[in-house]
C-alpha cells in the first residue's frame, strides 16, 4: 500500500468563485516559502488532471449536439477520479509534495447530488470506490454569493456546459456546499469569496498557517 506523506487541499465551490486564481496565488505563496520553508507543490484539477481526463472534461464541460443524461455525467466524473487518484494523486503525496487540486469528491456531491438530485448514498459509494478512500487533509470552500460568482463568470465570456445552468440549480449547489461544511468541518473550511483576489488570498494563507 502506497504511504502518503505529502499533503492533499482542495478548492472547491460554485462557478465564479475564484477557485483557479486562488490555487495559483497560493502555490507561488508556497513555493516562496510562504510557510517559512521550502516545499514541493504541484496543481492539478477535476475533471482533466489526467490525458484521460483531459477527454473526459471535454465531454463533460464543452456544449455538444447530444443531451448528457444525469447518471452518464456522474460516471463519468467517477472515471476521471478513478484514473486521477491512481495516476497522479497518489503518487505526487507519496512523494512527500502539497498538491492542491480544483474540485475532488464534494463537487460530485454538490454538483450531481444536491444540483441534480442524484441519490445521495449512491454518490457517496461512488466517490469510495473512484477515491480509493482517499480524503482531503484540507478542503478550502470558496463561497460567494451565486448571483455574484455568475457575474463573474459572465464577465469572463465564453460560459461551460455547467455554467450555463438554470439560477436555481446553481442554488441547489451551493446550498449543498453549505450541508458538507457542517458534516465535515474537520476537514472543509469556509472562505469568504465576495471580496478582492488579495482578500480572499489573505483568508487563505491565514488558515494554512495554522494548519
Amino acid at each position: 500500500m502506497m504511504e502518503m506523506s505529502g499533503q492533499f487541499i482542495v478548492f472547491e465551490g460554485i462557478e465564479g468563485g475564484g477557485k483557479s486564481t486562488q490555487i495559483e496565488k497560493t502555490q507561488q505563496w508556497l513555493l516562496a516559502g510562504g510557510l517559512g520553508k521550502s516545499v514541493a507543490v504541484v496543481r492539478t484539477r477535476e475533471p482533466g488532471g489526467t490525458e484521460l481526463g483531459k477527454k473526459l472534461r471535454s465531454m463533460l464541460l464543452e456544449s455538444h449536439n447530444f443531451d448528457l443524461d444525469n447518471r452518464s455525467e456522474l460516471l463519468l466524473y467517477a472515471a476521471d477520479r478513478a484514473q486521477h487518484v491512481n495516476q497522479f494523486l497518489k503518487p505526487q503525496l507519496a512523494q512527500g509534495k502539497i498538491v492542491l487540486c480544483d474540485r475532488f469528491i464534494d463537487s460530485t456531491t454538490a454538483y450531481q447530488g444536491y444540483g441534480r438530485g442524484l441519490d445521495l448514498d449512491l454518490i457517496t459509494q461512488l466517490n469510495k470506490i473512484a477515491s480509493c478512500g482517499l480524503e482531503s487533509d484540507l478542503t478550502l470552500w470558496l463561497d460567494v454569493a451565486v448571483e455574484t460568482g455568475l457575474e463573474r463568470v459572465k464577465q469572463r465570456g465564453k460560459r461551460d456546459r455547467l455554467e450555463q445552468a438554470d439560477l436555481s440549480f446553481h442554488h441547489r449547489v451551493r446550498s449543498g456546499y453549505a450541508k458538507l461544511a457542517m458534516q465535515f468541518p474537520e476537514r472543509i473550511v469556509k472562505i469568504d469569496a465576495n471580496g478582492t483576489e488579495e482578500q480572499v488570498q489573505q483568508q487563505i494563507r491565514t488558515i494554512l498557517r495554522s494548519v
